[in-house]
């Protein structure tokens, strides 16, 4: 009995795995080449310029177009601007951003793993420039092989530094996504500048200023070195969990990168095939060039059918393409197609493809609704709010005269630029009115006209401790709603909140 492939022997021991063999594509030229090329392109430069746009928000507000400000709780992506308590927002958007992926992938599989996914991305980015380096697929496999001399040496040095330029370049157009650019990269350049100048004066170097973006910059062009230089492949075929998830969101008939075995079988070179079709025998249009297995960034051999390895690239095709035409065959042996498909087309019937059916409509119809409710909520979004908070302990106190007081917690929201100032008052059981209002140890005063005026700086929230009393012969109350109005002096908006008023009554 023969041993199982999985197992290699050798005069010392035996293993049971393979060592993992580095994936080398080869290049290829065609449509699908140039699509990746486009998305490439197009992505990386809006990664890199992104942080550096502008955005007109008024005097005393952040100018970056797209800004994660942290330190300050907000974030800033054009005209929108999200606050902490807003963070149902970013839950949205990765509803709305999980659904058209659902969409996608149960039309055409896996396209965002092969065109628009980062780890994509970024791996295509390395092999163009181990590929400028170290020359073509043969000559890389070579090299691999070859003993460590002056000139492998060099070709690995020199492919490993631009490796690391970029991915440094990569962790620091992150790291600007979180400060203000061009302030952020004129300290760091100062930085560079200080730390240069103390080595060539032979000073001990000092802590540079902006440490923690340092710090940041490193982490992040680490994990790009790692994924996209080293890992690459890996990452989508073992860390990924997407091509596990991906079978339940997809059904056959969704076009995947297909291999028509209907078309292709037997396969076998143009020699061998010539013989063959000599004897009478039939001969399908795959020659066994291999070159599909080749251009593959994962090394998938499509012709083995649906591999979770595969990321739906379409290089193969590209490559399938070439050869078919070299040889004066049909394209399309390798295409976006289903193995339905190829079952209808063994029976003689016509292909079809139905990219409207019930799990897309319900996809879709899911991604319409999360994108109108977003919508819908960002245009009826106010910017200003009001938050009432009982207090729990105790929830009433009965005074000497008969009343009762409850005690609040109300904060003021303004996510404006300019100060607004407030009214405050409440409506609910006959006899209710706010007493006090302190915020520490400072009390507010009344104004002539008998009303709190609360003043809310830009951009802030106040919170406020507000006594209601309910006066002695009207504080027979058990619990009765009581609703906090605040209004705006200058533009007369008025906000509301309401809770309860609590008392002994029965």
């Amino acid at each position: 009995m023969s041993e199982p492939a999985a197992v290699q022997r050798n005069d010392e021991h035996i293993t049971l795995f393979a060592e993992q063999e580095n994936i080398h594509p080869l290049k290829v030229s065609g449509t699908f080449r140039k699509l990746k090329w486009f998305f490439l392109v197009n992505m990386l430069a809006a990664y890199y310029i992104a942080p550096f746009l502008r955005w007109d928000r008024g005097p005393n507000a952040p100018g970056q177009a797209i800004l994660f400000d942290i330190p300050n709780r907000r974030f800033y992506m054009g005209p929108i601007e999200i606050w902490p308590q807003e963070v149902y927002y970013f839950t949205g958007v990765l509803m709305v951003a999980s659904l058209l992926l659902f969409l996608t992938t149960a039309v055409a599989g896996r396209v965002w793993c092969g065109f628009w996914c980062p780890q994509t991305i970024w791996t295509d980015l390395f092999v163009m420039v181990e590929r400028w380096i170290e020359g073509d697929r043969r000559k890389r496999i070579a090299l691999d092989k070859a003993p460590w001399n002056f000139d492998k040496i060099r070709k690995r040095v020199l492919k490993h530094s631009v490796w690391i330029v970029i991915s440094w370049w990569t962790g620091g157009a992150l790291v600007l996504y979180f400060a203000d650019a061009y302030q952020l990269v004129g300290g760091l350049t100062t930085d560079v500048t200080t730390f240069l100048g103390q080595i060539f004066s032979l000073q001990i170097p000092t802590m540079p200023v902006y440490i923690t973006a340092w710090v940041w910059i490193s982490i992040f062009a680490g994990t790009t070195y790692l994924l996209a230089g080293i890992a690459r492949e890996q990452v989508c075929i073992y860390m990924c969990p997407w091509p596990r998830i991906q079978a339940a969101l997809t059904d056959p008939e969704a076009l995947n990168v297909t291999y028509r075995y209907d078309r292709g079988e037997p396969r076998g070179s143009v020699k061998k095939q010539q013989k063959v079709a000599a004897t009478g025998a039939a001969t399908g249009d795959c020659i066994d060039c291999n070159q599909c297995v080749w251009v593959c960034p994962t090394g998938t051999d499509i012709r083995l059918g649906m591999q979770l390895s595969c990321i739906n690239c379409g290089l193969c095709i590209d490559a399938c393409n070439n050869i078919m035409a070299k040889v004066g065959r049909p394209t399309g042996l390798i295409a976006f197609d289903t193995d339905l498909n190829i079952e209808r087309r063994m029976k003689g019937d016509q292909n079809s493809f139905k990219p409207v059916r019930p799990r897309t409509l319900i996809y879709l119809v899911a991604l319409l609704i999360a994108i109108g409710l977003m919508g819908w909520s960002l245009m009826n979004r106010t910017v200003t709010g009001i938050n009432v908070l009982h207090d729990r302990n105790p929830l009433y106190v009965e005074e000497g005269d008969g009343s009762v007081m409850n005690g609040f917690t109300v904060r003021m929201l303004n996510m404006e630029r300019k100060n607004r100032r407030f009214t405050l008052h409440v409506k609910g059981p006959d006899g209710a009115k706010i007493t006090k209002v302190s915020e520490g140890m400072f009390v507010f005063k009344k104004s002539p006209e008998g009303l709190f005026i609360v003043n809310v700086k830009p951009d802030t929230t106040r919170e406020l401790r507000v006594i209601v009393v309910l006066r002695a012969g009207k504080a027979n109350v058990r619990s009765e709603p009581l609703t906090f109005f605040a209004k705006d002096l200058e533009t007369g908006e008025q906000l509301s909140r309401s809770d309860f008023f609590k008392g002994p009554g029965q």
